[in-house]
């Protein structure tokens, strides 16, 4: 993985307001210089007011509500007042190469500007003299004579003075730790550095339900029931398979951890630490019993009473509650006339495309996750194979079926009775190959052997450092 410096800009910081109060001033000062000298042509008001002020706007935002951990994201209005000093009229601008010269530098400011928030050059003090340049630059070929050519800069003068400032308030995330950069969404990091195969992949299979494998297993339960009642004997008096099966599987991720990818836009991303669950249940057992989903945000550190708690916090809530987060979204989806929907569902799929869906819907959709589990066992069936969907990231849906006995003969000739259950797993073929998808279900099947090892936390834990 590129080795970066993060930065980061703290509400705590006076020099942060110092900032926003400097920028809010220029545009401030830009519309009311533009409506004192009643400016009409609609041109001149886009080019000479609009785009200043939406630009200073939209960094103090930026920097005030991402600016702790997506700093980054101020390279955006940098670029915009770019464009904006790139095509407002100049004095000091004389023929087409001076012209050339001035839209160079102004490339060259935003580039050095973005790769230095972004923390690809490893000297944020460069942000200073940066924003110095364009400071000396108005005073040195800005013309400034008169108290009207002085008004006139002053809201330029602003913009640099508040970027100066905040320039000495920026600060450099812990090493070691990830934070987001340019590429990443809001529901994970994006892999980088992949082989050439594991790139276009996704361009020849774009949808995930063309590029689904299917794995079956079967699990014999004699340790795992042992276990069980263990921990109810303990006061977990729900505890069950489900609980095993999910604690093993997050257990197993600390040792492979790229099973916690996901695809998304063709690109591929890891959620890291991690893993979303998600599970559709009844809130009551009957036919006529609606069904909801929920959502359980687990660790892969986890142990099994940790997920224990967590599984069945979520699902209490889920049956006490009249409607769940879930049931009211897809209620407000409910009541969308078709044709509306049509466009609105392609709206949704196209920011989902660029990781533009906000986190508040992305919290209900059960379409992104880590892992989609559900247990045919408690409806007295086998397990089936379910599809992935082609809308959202999911990657993985898993399925066990109810207990079943086997006679199997020993190699003494004596015949031994053995419980199990049947698991069936649909996968997305793009995340990760056959090779790592086998060693990871191996490593499962050995813990569910010793199911005690879910007690206490993993020893060894990797990263997915691509």
């Amino acid at each position: 993985m590129e080795k970066r410096k993060h930065l980061y800009v703290s509400r705590k910081n006076v020099l942060t307001w110092l900032m926003a109060l400097c920028l809010t001033a220029s545009a401030v000062a830009r519309i009311v210089f533009a409506c004192m000298k009643g400016t009409e042509e609609s041109e001149n008001v886009w080019c000479l007011v609009v785009l200043p002020v939406a630009a200073t706007v939209l960094y103090v935002l930026i920097a005030l509500i991402s600016g702790k951990e997506r700093f980054y994201k101020t390279a955006l209005p940098i670029w915009i007042l770019g464009i904006f000093y790139a095509i407002r009229p100049h004095s000091f601008i004389e023929g087409g190469l001076m012209m050339a010269l001035f839209v160079c530098a102004l490339i060259l400011f935003c580039l050095v500007y973005t790769n230095v928030t972004c923390g690809r050059f490893p000297h944020s003090w460069l942000l200073f003299p940066l924003c110095l340049v364009p400071l000396v630059f108005m005073v040195y070929y800005g013309g400034i004579s008169t108290k009207e050519e002085a008004l006139c800069l002053l809201p330029d003068f602003l913009i640099f003075i508040g970027l100066a400032l905040l320039s000495l308030g920026i600060h450099v995330h812990p090493s070691g730790e990830y934070h987001p950069t340019w590429g990443d969404r809001v529901d994970g990091r994006r892999i980088r550095g992949l082989a050439p195969m594991d790139v276009i992949s996704p361009y020849f299979m774009p949808d995930r339900s063309g590029a689904m494998n299917y794995y079956a297993d079967a699990i014999e339960i004699t340790p795992m029931e042992r276990y069980i009642r263990q921990k109810r004997k303990e006061g977990l008096s729900s505890f069950g398979i489900n609980h095993v099966l999910l604690a093993a599987y997050a257990r197993i991720l600390c040792k492979y951890p790229k099973l916690n990818r996901f695809l998304s836009g063709q690109k591929l991303y890891t959620r890291g630490d991690e893993i979303i669950y998600c599970m559709t249940v009844k809130k009551d057992m009957s036919v006529e019993s609606p069904d909801t989903v929920i959502k359980v945000r687990l660790n892969r550190t986890d142990t099994a009473e940790d997920v224990y708690r967590k599984f069945n916090a979520a699902l209490e809530e889920a049956k006490q509650e009249e409607d769940t987060g879930f049931d009211s979204l897809t209620g407000v989806f409910s009541m969308i006339p078709s044709i509306v929907l049509k466009f609105v569902v392609w709206l949704l799929k196209l920011l989902d495309y660029f990781g533009l869906v906000p986190m508040a819907l992305l919290d209900f959709s059960p379409f992104h996750g880590s892992l989609y589990f559900t247990s045919m066992g408690s409806l007295g069936i086998p397990p089936v194979y379910h599809h992935l969907y082609d809308f959202g990231n999911l990657p993985v849906f898993g399925a066990f079926g109810c207990k079943r006995k086997a006679y199997e003969m020993q190699e003494d000739g004596s015949i031994v009775q053995r419980k199990y259950i049947d698991v069936q797993f649909t996968l997305d073929e793009r995340i990760v190959d056959g090779y790592y998808y086998a060693t990871f279900f191996k490593a499962y099947k050995r813990l569910l052997r010793t199911p005690e090892l879910l007690d206490s936390k993993p020893v060894e834990i990797n990263y997915d450092e691509a």
